[in-house]
């Protein structure tokens, strides 16, 4: 059964439904995603559209592998 998220949804609320989703997010560049103190400012209000513009990262990258690790993208 596929996990369901929404890209609307703060990167702090998809970590916390689905923590591996924390280290898929690393390798794609979000770096700062394991910093507790980013997580719990910038992650609260940053969203992985808003994320992949900042850091210049090409959002159908991290579709691709979300969906390949099993997350269905609504």
């Amino acid at each position: 059964m596929a996990k369901s998220i929404s890209l609307d949804e703060t990167i702090y609320e998809l970590c916390t439904k689905y923590p591996e989703i924390k280290e898929i997010l690393r390798e794609l560049g979000f770096v700062d995603i394991t910093n507790p103190i980013m997580m719990n400012t910038a992650g609260r209000v940053m969203t992985i559209p808003k994320g992949t513009q900042m850091k210049n990262i090409d959002i159908e990258k991290v579709k691709e592998k979300l969906k390949e690790n099993g997350f269905e993208i609504i």
